[in-house]
């Protein structure tokens, strides 16, 4: 961590934009190596350009997408006031969204069709917050739209976390009363942790309207993670 704040201090802010995606994903790669965490990562159906749609468990998501795909990101406005972890992604291109300002949402979805427009990724967690990773909340389509809006594919991708015995992981859950501090603390000591990644095709360019895509990516990253078969996986919880 100490090593992303220096280069976020030193480096960042003068690279042009290549060399600011690849510092990203080298910083990114450090903090999970400093974690312990592996990663594994299926790629087999990146796009450039993609708003890429994801599931929510941890903080360190971020640092897991960014090392496989460095991407902007879109998150909720108290993420700004996070213990370090706030100011690194004010610096690294976080997009920050005040929920419940249609004003403001304008703003940012024009923000995310420029990024995306340049060819860039950018990520999106449209439960809007997180889990512990056994289930899927609902998938908000407000942030999809800009995507579908410029005619820029959607990627949805699929985390999970894994512990060397093979079974799920709970430990990088940010969830309920878990606090920042015990959340790093869990995920040190489960050694032998491995985050995986796993894209599906890419959605909305047949035309597909944005609730329907958040519904194809929700069915997709459902499979990806290993979850039940979606509407199974509403009413049951796997077992930790």
């Amino acid at each position: 961590m100490a090593w992303a704040v220096l280069v976020a201090l030193c480096a960042y802010p003068f690279c042009g934009e290549a060399r600011r995606l690849r510092l990203k994903a080298r910083v990114s790669q450090g903090v999970l190596d400093a974690l312990g965490i592996k990663l594994d990562a299926e790629l087999g159906h990146v796009v450039p350009g993609a708003l890429i749609v994801a599931n929510h468990i941890s903080w360190v998501d971020i640092f897991v997408i960014n090392a496989a795909l460095p991407s902007a990101f879109v998150a909720k406005e108290e993420v700004r006031r996070w213990p370090l972890i706030g100011w690194l992604a004010a610096t690294c291109d976080t997009v920050f969204l005040r929920r419940g300002s249609r004003g403001h949402a304008k703003i940012i979805n024009g923000q995310i069709a420029d990024i995306l427009g340049k060819g860039n990724y950018v990520a999106v967690f449209p439960e809007g917050t997180t889990t512990d990773g056994t289930h899927l909340l609902h998938f908000h389509g407000a942030l999809i739209q800009p995507a579908l809006a410029i005619g820029r594919p959607v990627l949805p991708l699929a985390i999970s976390y894994w512990g060397e015995d093979g079974n799920r992981s709970l430990d990088p859950a940010y969830v309920g009363d878990v606090t920042l501090a015990q959340c790093t603390l869990a995920i040190i000591r489960g050694q032998g942790l491995t985050a995986r990644l796993k894209t599906s095709p890419a959605l909305g360019l047949a035309g597909e309207e944005r609730r329907q895509v958040a519904k194809l990516a929700r069915e997709a990253i459902s499979v990806g993670v290993g979850l039940p078969a979606p509407g199974i996986a509403d009413s049951i919880r796997l077992p930790s």
